[in-house]
């Protein structure tokens, strides 16, 4: 097998999108079924390899096999770490799965027929971190690279869908999104039943009843959760349904929670808080809350009070956080019985911590200290800096904090820059200097009231 890999991690102020191929929008199972959660990993595997095949310089030798953590690919597409042990036995089965792939253009027809899904795909454990490889059949590896015509779709918005039908019709529709037309092919009922249900051709269902068991509610979902309008047209042949097609609208202004304006959230920032037991979904909670500069100063208070060994370890960060926020008050200042919280781990009257500097203060010395362990990882030979991403990408993984974009940049050689960069400063820095490398020890050295 050739020994060549490809790492692919993620960015989260980037969209992930893929430039889907139009032979390769409608998928129609042959030999067995497919889940929602299949579907949507088989996505997420598609615009992975699709980001690293386009980063490459020629096309890669047919047993190429790319990778990357299980838990960032179930992290693109919006799948819980609750269905890692499906998406695990569903990976293993994808090499057998053969589907027909279709246009979705008129008169095109099958386009390729009775393809593997992957030509290989292997799952190993690495440092307790279930990672997945897989590989392509050259056709697939050829479309990818190189599409001639495709309809690009968000990720974001594919793992917002809730159903298999909503996430096969929504791929379809989204390729006439920008169509004059403003409408789908036209295709008979028998057509839109296979290409829209996730077993084989003989389970096919009558139209009335997959319209009103599925089609329906797919179409609402798309009209509820997505960038699209859409709305069944049925077309008669006598008193009988004959054909079908969608009338496709952009909505004037799409209900994304992702906004143009929004600034992305400080990598470092993320990192901090991460440090400290606080996990990235939360943290944004508060940022919208409070805005980062409060965030920002207060996690610094935070940082001070877990650097204190003299005081009790904080059990619960977010809450002790969340507190400080709400209270705007230093932890180991006197508070009343008003402010004080049962979550917050409060020192003793005799074991009351020397007065602090102001928490920009200390906000400001961690910047320095995190801008010249940029530097000494930024000096590493390039064997050695390898080494320090490699351990980034794992933290992240870990975290579930590692998606496409990221490894990408990974891949690219970007790997000082954004939430990546800031890992590697990270792992460099407290395996260099141990964990209190970021704690100004000056803070609690200095004699009391100076």
């Amino acid at each position: 097998m050739n020994s060549q890999k490809n790492v692919v991690a993620p960015d989260a102020d980037e969209a992930l999108e893929l430039r889907k191929p139009h032979e390769m929008i409608v998928m129609m199972p042959r030999s067995a079924r497919v889940t929602l959660t299949g579907r949507r990993i088989y996505t997420a595997l598609l615009q992975i390899s699709q980001t690293r095949l386009v980063a490459m310089p020629a096309m890669p030798s047919a047993d190429f096999m790319f990778e990357a953590p299980l838990a960032a690919v179930l992290r693109t597409t919006g799948s819980s770490g609750s269905e890692r042990t499906a998406a695990k036995r569903y990976l293993l089965e994808m090499r057998s799965l053969e589907v027909d792939w279709e246009s979705t253009a008129p008169g095109d027809g099958v386009k390729w027929r009775g393809f593997s899904m992957l030509s290989e795909v292997a799952l190993e454990v690495r440092r307790g971190e279930n990672w997945v490889s897989w590989s392509y059949p050259p056709t697939i590896m050829s479309a990818l690279r190189e599409p001639q015509r495709w309809a690009t779709i968000d990720l974001e918005v594919l793992g917002k869908l809730g159903s298999y039908t909503a996430v096969a019709l929504y791929e379809i529709c989204i390729r006439y999104r920008d169509n004059p037309s403003g409408v789908t092919s036209r295709k008979p009922v028998a057509w839109w039943v296979d290409a829209l249900s996730n077993g084989p051709g003989p389970e096919r269902r009558e139209w009335r009843k997959f319209k009103n068991e599925r089609v329906k509610d797919a179409v609402a979902e798309i009209n509820s959760d997505t960038d699209l309008e859409i709305e069944l047209i049925e077309h008669k042949q006598g008193r009988l349904i004959h054909e079908v097609q969608f009338a496709v609208r952009k909505k004037r202004q799409a209900s994304l929670p992702r906004a143009a304006s929004n600034q992305p959230v400080d990598a470092n920032l993320i990192l901090r808080a991460e440090t400290l037991g606080i996990r990235e979904i939360k943290l944004e909670g508060l940022i919208k809350e409070f805005g980062d500069d409060r965030v920002r100063d207060q996690i610094a208070v935070l940082e001070r009070r877990a650097g204190n060994k003299s005081l009790r370890a904080v059990d619960n960060a977010f809450s002790y956080l969340r507190s400080l926020l709400r209270n705007e008050t230093e932890p180991d200042a006197p508070t009343g019985p008003a402010t004080a919280t049962p979550s917050l781990p409060v020192a003793e009257p005799a074991q009351a911590a020397p007065a602090q500097p102001a928490a920009s203060d200390g906000s400001t010395w961690l910047r320095e200290q995190i801008e010249a362990m940029k530097k000494e990882v930024a000096a590493l030979e390039p064997a050695k800096l390898n080494g320090w991403v490699n351990r980034a990408l794992q933290d992240l993984a870990r975290k579930g904090a590692l998606n496409a974009v990221i490894s990408r940049r990974a891949a690219q050689g970007d790997v000082l820059h954004g939430l990546l960069g800031s890992a590697v400063v990270y792992a460099y820095a407290d395996a260099t200097y141990g964990p209190d490398w970021k704690v100004d020890r000056q803070l609690f050295d200095a004699p009391a009231g100076k």
